[in-house]
């Protein structure tokens, strides 16, 4: 990123260390969105060579046993969750066996109970979900546009009637937000102009199934038997207030960890894609809070004791008061730590066991 041609040995030398200082900020913005009002969550693909490792071996336990796969998970991902908190959106990345349902899950275990249901918006499939009842599930309406836009040289007709009347709900939400309505403004206004749209969208579709004017089993049939299935979490919008239309915020935040994972291609360990997690997490969360991400890495190895015994007052949008460099003493006393296992360093490991991880602590 910054121009400056560095072996890859090195980079994880000096990135290490980073993550050490940054694990005790990152579990508190967990604690932090677990609170919050509205998580948007994706998956795309990781690779990781431990694992890989590992996967072969079950492959070939499963098969000595007349097994044709593993009962064991074998897939590999990295799961993105963007939680907005008041003001803040606080970015989280996680990489390993676990599904985005998997990690909202653990995530929420840390929300208080007497806290309201969190919105929730992700695409429509079964490994995004998990624990539906302490939450009210939206799907991504953008989606359910595109199962139809992907057939309209086909049946250019019918996804026309779907497409033009999605188009007038995007519209409406451009609108609002760019007249920056509140949430509750937002509410109504789509219940007067989009409700009406939506309804009778739901009641085309409704004839085309019932009067057997489209094939059920036809590409078109299952888009609509979709948009069907799953209408009132795609028609959260005007019902809650708050509730998004689509999922590409994370999917915006996806793109980090996918162009990581072109330069890099993979990661020799667990522990090695966590590091990586730590820091896209606080570089992601800094851009979000418009903070200088270099600069709040620097503070947070620079101030490694103040960071380690209160990691509240070093959030992304908290810490720019303490950016002036520290004295010697405190250079020394960062050094001597960063030798002898700082509490950083001991939260790092704690949190790992946590996750269940196999691999070590480097």
């Amino acid at each position: 990123m910054l121009g400056v041609p560095v072996p890859d040995a090195t980079q994880w030398d000096q990135s290490e260390p980073v993550g050490d200082c940054g694990s005790g900020v990152l579990a508190y913005l967990e604690r932090l969105a677990a609170q919050g009002e509205l998580i948007y969550q994706d998956d795309t693909t990781g690779r990781m060579l431990s694992l890989i490792g590992e996967t072969f071996q079950m492959r070939a336990q499963a098969a000595a046993m007349g097994f044709s796969r593993p009962k064991e998970r074998t897939g590999m991902s990295t799961t993105a969750l963007v939680v907005k908190v008041g003001e803040q959106r606080i970015c989280l990345y996680d990489s390993g066996r676990a599904h985005a349902g998997d990690n909202r899950k653990a995530l929420l275990s840390q929300r208080q109970a007497e806290r309201a249901k969190p919105l929730v918006m992700s695409e429509a499939l079964s490994h995004n979900e998990a624990d539906e009842t302490r939450l009210s599930r939206c799907h991504c309406l953008a989606h359910g546009r595109r199962q139809c836009s992907d057939l309209e040289d086909v049946f250019p007709q019918e996804c026309q009637v779907v497409l033009a009347a999605l188009k007038q709900v995007f519209d409406h939400d451009e609108h609002a937000r760019n007249e920056q309505l509140s949430s509750k403004a937002r509410l109504a206004y789509h219940q007067d102009s989009s409700r009406p749209i939506m309804d009778a969208l739901k009641k085309w579709l409704d004839t085309q199934r019932d009067d057997r004017l489209v094939e059920p089993n036809s590409a078109l049939g299952k888009a609509m038997t979709s948009l069907q299935g799953h209408w009132e979490t795609l028609t959260r919008f005007f019902s809650v207030s708050g509730a998004p239309l689509d999922n590409t915020r994370v999917e915006r935040a996806l793109k980090r960890f996918i162009r990581q994972r072109k330069n890099s291609l993979l990661y020799a360990t667990e522990h090695s894609a966590y590091i990586a997690s730590v820091l896209t997490s606080l570089i992601a969360t800094c851009l979000h809070a418009g903070v200088n991400a270099l600069e709040s890495l620097v503070a947070l190895q620079e101030h490694r004791a103040e960071v380690c015994a209160d990691p509240a007052a070093w959030l992304p949008w908290t810490s720019q008061a303490r950016l002036a460099p520290p004295s010697t003493m405190r250079r020394q006393s960062g050094a001597l730590w960063a030798r002898s296992g700082s509490p950083c360093h001991r939260t790092l490991m704690r949190s790992r066991a946590d996750r269940g991880t196999r691999a070590s602590v480097v």
